[in-house]
């Protein structure tokens, strides 16, 4: 008996601390997959492990990050009670809803390709394309709807052991907060004044003329001035630029470009996006990196290996993740850039450089344009000055708002 009851103890011991080893393992696992879907541990395994994630669930691959830590943090606290332990109703429940948003998230999405949407990681990712699309496709989009949406109240019963008046009650009182907030954000009426009755008018009180001074008599009595305009010689020239300050160069770091060069490449290619930065432009405000696309390797039904061309889109779908990766916010993608065959990335300079009208009027540019109403506007995105001729606009607008550039 003491022997069995020695066994039964190293078993426990041995099954606590394989609890607690997996549970640290499933904590480190979904700590460093939520570091590298926000891009923070950049790397190749890394980026892999994201990629896969993204183009598996989508959009959902956030929640099975914090599902994964959340059960290291379940088995590590293993020494609770067992009435207080996650039951298979909760995780069945749970897995309900997961599946039921990711098909709803695809369907909901406005990307007029589904599977292309799954490949660059959007929506649902391949599960909810696969979910939503059979569905779709045998039952159609209205049937389909009505059937996610009751899989994930099913889900939500399941799991939090609700009913579905509880479920309307919380919908109702969510949907009351949110009104009043509304209500309190919105502006108060403006409420027109009553029209009231005219009160009779009082009869004004009658007061004498003011005295009538005629300016015109005292003139005449006196003697008349006639004084003839003097002719003033004006001078036709500009005055001198010395007037304006001239403001000195600021130097821009080329060691910065090509790290943030890099950076780009780096992040396109975790993403299976190849791409190769060609031209860096830097200008008083922004930096515009030239990214050209590269080349995608993709086997056919046959076994033969095809090049495609990388689709601009699947860049512009990314301009948040380069912007979380160059720590810079907001980042513009101009895709593609006029004249040119390249996709033009614009990223906010740390230090962004003034310019003064000296430097526009003593440019080139201003000093070839052969107009009597030439104007300095300013400089453009790659730093070059821009002038124009008044008299060949009818109209000029100058808008913008703080902070745009």
């Amino acid at each position: 008996m003491k022997r069995r009851e020695i066994k039964s103890a190293q078993q426990g011991r041995l099954d606590s601390r394989q609890r607690e080893i997996l549970g640290l393992l499933l904590l480190a696992l979904g700590v460093l997959t939520l570091l590298s879907l926000f891009n923070i541990t950049p790397g190749t395994v890394s980026g892999w492990w994201a990629g896969f994630l993204r183009r598996l669930f989508g959009w959902g691959a956030y929640p099975v990050a914090l599902a994964l830590g959340a059960g290291g943090v379940i088995l590590l606290t293993h020494n609770l009670q067992p009435g207080s332990r996650i039951g298979w109703k909760m995780v069945t429940g749970l897995e309900l809803v997961f599946l039921a948003s990711l098909a709803l998230m695809h369907l909901l999405s406005p990307n007029p390709d589904p599977l292309q949407l799954a490949r660059d990681g959007g929506g649902g990712g391949y599960v909810g394309w696969a979910i939503g699309s059979v569905l779709s496709q045998f039952l159609g989009l209205v049937t389909t709807f009505l059937i996610l949406l009751a899989t994930a109240t099913a889900g939500l019963i399941l799991a939090f052991d609700l009913s579905l008046s509880q479920i309307q009650q919380g919908l109702t009182s969510a949907w009351k907060a949110a009104l009043s907030f509304y209500r309190r954000l919105r502006p108060p009426a403006v409420t027109k004044p009553q029209k009231s009755c005219p009160a009779p008018p009082k009869k004004p009180r009658e007061t004498p003329p003011p005295p009538v001074i005629s300016r015109a008599k005292q003139v005449s009595k006196g003697k008349k001035r006639t004084t003839a305009r003097a002719k003033v010689k004006r001078d036709s020239r500009l005055p001198p630029l010395d007037i304006l300050n001239s403001l000195s160069p600021q130097s821009f770091s080329d060691t910065d470009a090509r790290y943030k060069a890099r950076v780009i490449e780096e992040t396109l290619t975790s993403f299976g996006v190849p791409a190769k930065v060609i031209e860096i432009r830097q200008g008083p405000v922004v930096t515009r990196f030239g990214v050209e696309p590269g080349y995608v390797e993709r086997k056919d039904r046959d076994g033969r290996v095809r090049r495609r061309k990388v689709r601009v889109r699947r860049i512009q779908a990314l301009v948040n993740d380069l912007a979380l990766a160059l720590s810079a916010a907001p980042i513009r993608i101009e895709a593609p850039v006029p004249g040119q065959p390249i996709v033009g990335i614009e990223v906010p300079n740390s230090t962004v450089s003034l310019v003064s009208l000296r430097e526009v009027v003593e440019s080139r540019e201003f000093q070839r344009l052969k107009s009597k109403l030439k104007i300095a506007l300013g400089a453009d995105v790659s730093g070059q000055p821009v002038v124009a001729d008044l008299a060949l606009m009818p109209r000029l607008l100058i808008a913008g708002a703080t902070g745009s550039g």
